[in-house]
């Protein structure tokens, strides 16, 4: 078992998920530890979901000890890999767009294996933001996404909330 460092910011967190990921075990009490500050869990997520590591148990249940930051960083994130993709499709970086695609994939997957209300509620608080503006118009603002990228993080969305 390693020791979570402290303080605990973005690049020591992301630093301890390549430690935890190169052990054989992960617990779920490690991941919770990670994950409690925003900036152990996007140090945690920016490391796993471009990895080629398994989704665990322990990790499931480490995530769902802190649904708000959580379900907050998943929304961004299959926004982000979904936006992402369709910057480097542009720029015919096919390298870099599969990337995007695995984390938007991986990011999906979790989403539906956490399997948490407040994800689902973002999700649609994402959707309200490009549609009318709403909670997620400073994050949308933040990164410039254009129109068309917009429409892909909505259509990813709807997609995977089936509709």
């Amino acid at each position: 078992m390693t020791t979570i460092p402290e303080p605990l910011n973005f690049a020591s967190a992301i630093a301890y998920t390549q430690e935890l990921l190169a052990q054989s075990k992960i617990s779920a009490s490690e991941i919770s530890q990670l994950v409690k500050t925003e900036d152990g869990a996007r140090g945690f997520f920016v490391t796993y979901l471009t990895s080629d590591f398994a989704m665990s148990e322990e990790i499931i249940v480490g995530l769902r000890s802190h649904p708000k930051i959580v379900s907050e960083l998943l929304v961004k994130n299959l926004a982000m890999s979904t936006a992402q993709q369709l910057f480097h499709r542009r720029r015919q970086d096919e390298n870099m767009t599969f990337s995007s695609q695995r984390v938007q994939e991986r990011t999906a997957q979790l989403i539906k294996l956490v399997d948490l209300d407040l994800v689902y509620e973002k999700l649609q608080q994402m959707i309200a933001s490009i549609d009318t503006g709403g909670d997620y118009q400073a994050f949308l603002e933040r990164w410039n996404y254009d129109d068309e990228q917009k429409q892909a993080i909505k259509a990813a969305i709807n997609n995977f909330l089936g509709k």
